[in-house]
């Protein structure tokens, strides 16, 4: 086990009265070991340092220090210092390791089985993490953090750190068509905070907002959280009907929209159901929250621009996310707002935090400005791009008959429908049973007839990878 290579102060409780301060001493470091507080291997503040904090003898201190020696507690190496013992004795030991904690999750998710050894194919929203070029972010994290000032270090303005937020506003302005300024851009650790802070600021108990059906789980937490009424509306072949929207509840306050690549179905709503949702939009005064949570990877035709670009009246907000670009565990998410937002939305977020990851924004607005992010999105397009027309190609010899696989223009997954017979819920179980995993689209449905089909992510997965997932998974769809 490895052993402490510094001590911290140790915090003892009073010394009742009438008791030696030998023997307070003596057993208040026995049930300091004892607990826990003091883990085995813990290295203990030199006697004199000891002496001098709760002044007391450094003798006293030292037989205290021998006795817990002589009956197994602490061990000692001379010019090393005092540790407490990795073996006690046996029986002596107070503190149990905690059971694992249950798995507390979304409603959703609830019965999802998981892995227990990392990722398998086709985990969803997983990035290739293994092709990402840490060495480049290593160096320019070690060249900003060798150069980190005092302001960086106190955190600053609540809306992120403002050169990250005018190479974001400049990105996006280039990439996906927005219109900002880098004050409206508020930076989140992801999407999903700013779905909550939105549902709370933008929703009182009661009013109806339209949700994709199916769609993405995540948002209808948020919204369910905020006590809001949810409007189910049916997606077709070109995303969310706006005319069945209407026919539902023409007045909702909200809508929540993937419109460059539709969670979970995967289709790209095109220019006419754009408008038609602005003007909806615009005549009853509602905000449309559009989530664009992967639509960097687009694979073929012209690149599509957001939604929030063809907004004329400040109606649009726009959630983006760094996680799936990069890696999961960045946790930097961004919020582009109409001016009127800007101040009651930091004013909801005051009441959970205050700043996202402010040691890394600084780190990842290198990373931008250098090009590094720019050429890795266009390594990754043609990375991706591969592996999907691998899953598409295998897809075909080995699930002919079990699952058409849907050929998606954008992002890490797609979904397959099942011509088998088979509903979602068994697919999925079968699938994991046979050593893959992946997610029934019954899981995304609202009040729609569910669709029975599976999501497969590709994007972390290796054309091997993909093939063996594929052999599996027909095993699996063909077992009922």
């Amino acid at each position: 086990m490895p052993k402490d290579t510094s001590s911290f102060e140790l915090t003892l409780p009073s010394r009742p009265k009438h008791m030696t301060l030998t023997r307070w001493l003596l057993e208040a470091m026995r049930s300091a070991i004892l607990d826990g507080r003091l883990g085995p291997g813990t290295r203990l503040p030199a006697t004199r340092d000891f002496a001098l904090q709760y002044g007391v003898s450094r003798g006293t201190v030292v037989n205290v220090f021998e006795q817990l020696g002589a009956d197994g507690y602490l061990r000692g190496h001379v010019g090393a210092g005092t540790f407490v013992s990795e073996q006690l004795p046996r029986g002596l030991r107070g503190i149990q390791k905690p059971a694992a904690p249950s798995r507390i999750l979304p409603e959703p998710l609830a019965d999802l089985p998981q892995a227990k050894h990392g990722a398998r194919p086709f985990r969803l929203h997983l990035p290739a993490i293994a092709d990402f070029p840490l060495k480049v972010w290593a160096r320019v994290a070690s060249r900003r953090l060798r150069r980190l000032s005092a302001s960086q270090m106190a955190g600053g303005d609540m809306r992120g750190y403002r050169p990250l937020r005018e190479a974001l506003a400049g990105y996006l302005g280039s990439s996906r068509g927005v219109k900002c300024h880098p004050d409206q851009i508020v930076i989140l650790s992801g999407v999903q905070q700013g779905l909550d802070i939105l549902a709370r600021l933008l929703l009182k108990p009661g009013d109806a907002v339209w949700m994709e059906d199916p769609g993405y789980f995540g948002a209808t937490i948020a919204f369910r959280n905020a006590r809001a009424r949810i409007i189910p509306v049916p997606v077709d072949e070109l995303g969310l009907s706006v005319s069945r929207g209407k026919q539902l509840f023409g007045r909702a306050k909200a809508v929540y929209l993937t419109p460059a690549h539709q969670f979970p179905l995967g289709m790209t709503m095109p220019l006419e159901r754009r408008l038609d949702i602005l003007e909806w939009a615009a005549d009853v005064g509602a905000f449309v929250i559009e989530d664009d949570y992967d639509s960097e990877f687009r694979f073929e035709g012209s690149p599509v621009a957001a939604l929030q670009g063809l907004d004329r009246n400040n109606n649009v907000i726009l959630l983006g996310t760094l996680n799936k670009l990069l890696f999961p565990s960045l946790h930097v998410g961004y919020a582009v707002l109409p001016p009127a937002l800007i101040d009651p939305f930091l004013a909801s977020r005051y009441g959970t935090d205050v700043n996202a990851g402010g040691l890394i924004q600084p780190i990842l607005c290198d990373f931008i400005v250098e090009g590094h992010l720019g050429r890795h999105i266009r390594r990754m397009r043609e990375l991706y791009a591969g592996r999907l027309g691998a899953l598409l190609g295998g897809g075909g010899k080995y699930l002919k008959g079990l699952l058409d696989i849907s050929p998606v223009q954008a992002g890490l997954y797609t979904a397959g429908f099942l011509r088998n017979g088979m509903l979602s819920e068994e697919a999925e179980t079968a699938a994991f049973a046979h050593n893959v995993e992946t997610m029934g689209l019954h899981r995304f449905a609202l009040r729609r007839p569910k669709v029975n089909g599976l999501l497969l992510g590709f994007a972390a997965f290796d054309e091997r990878e993909i093939r063996n997932g594929l052999v599996r998974l027909a095993e699996a769809l063909d077992s009922l």
